[in-house]
This record gives C-alpha cells, sequence and structure tokens, in this order.
C-alpha cells in the first residue's frame, strides 16, 4: 500500500512520506481520495496522533504519591496510522481492495492545527464538492447527521 500522501499546488507535487514533513504545530489534515480510472472521490480527516489510555505499570502506580485515589491508566499520545490510512468507508475500502492502491491518489487539502478545525474543514470540502449530491463522491454521510439517502 501507498505509504505516501500529495498537495498539489500552482503545477507543483510536494509529497508527505514522514511525519516530519508537516507544518509545526499540525494536529491532522483534510483529504482527498480519487480513483484515478472513475474520478469518483471521498473527501474525510485524519488526525495525526491518536491517544490511548494505557494501565499504569506496577512501578508507576507505587512512585504516586498524589492527593487522593492512585489513578490506575495514563493517556499516551502516538502518532496514528495516517500513513497507510484510506478512509472509513466501506465502498472506497472494497474498491481499493479490489483493483489495488495503484488506482488512487492520496492528496491533501489542509492542514489542521486543533480537533475543531479538522472538522470544520472536512464539511467545508464535502459540502463545497457537494459530496451527497453527486454520484461521483464515496461519501454517504456528512458529520453523521445529513445522509445521501435523506437527499436524493
Amino acid at each position: 500500500m501507498s505509504k505516501k500522501w500529495f498537495i498539489y499546488e500552482n503545477g507543483a507535487v510536494k509529497e508527505y512520506d514522514s511525519i516530519d514533513k508537516f507544518p509545526e504545530n499540525c494536529v491532522g489534515f483534510v483529504y482527498k481520495i480519487t480513483n484515478i480510472q472513475t474520478g469518483k472521490f471521498y473527501i474525510g480527516k485524519k488526525s495525526l496522533y491518536s491517544n490511548i489510555r494505557k494501565k499504569l505499570t506496577k512501578k508507576e502506580l507505587a512512585e504516586y504519591s498524589g492527593p487522593g485515589r492512585k489513578p490506575t491508566k495514563k493517556l499516551v499520545t502516538s502518532e496514528s496510522n495516517w500513513m497507510d490510512y484510506w478512509g472509513s468507508n466501506k465502498g472506497i475500502l472494497q474498491e481499493i481492495k479490489d483493483s489495488g492502491t495503484d488506482s488512487f491518489r492520496k492528496e491533501i487539502l489542509k492542514f489542521c492545527f486543533n480537533k475543531k478545525q479538522l472538522t470544520y474543514w472536512e464539511v467545508h470540502y464535502q459540502c463545497i464538492n457537494e459530496v451527497l449530491l453527486t454520484d461521483k463522491s464515496y461519501n454517504d454521510n456528512v458529520l453523521a447527521k445529513f445522509f445521501r439517502k435523506d437527499l436524493v
């Protein structure tokens, strides 16, 4: 599977295959995945980091000296699976499984610097591309509130 994302600006192509290439303080991006053969596309958002709750080790529990009840878990932030990510839509994932990743282009549309920006810009790009009104889109809902079946 392709581990690269691209930005297409003013005829130039910039490749993103490492988290170090993203702007400072970037938390994620809005993306567009396009089937090169059919022109059908998917617009979504992806966080660069994920938070996981992990149990504290016995040593960490023993070292705790704060007030109140001892915590049992800690929050660990790590890099997400952004390089391998192909969206959450079952339709596009099935097509990628059937025809391979070479038939698809992964494109970053917008860098975001907090989670609210991620959500806003995802909805913005979905709306201006009319993802629920065109057959050229894999998206079947916006914010899990507005569904294609309710509009068409």
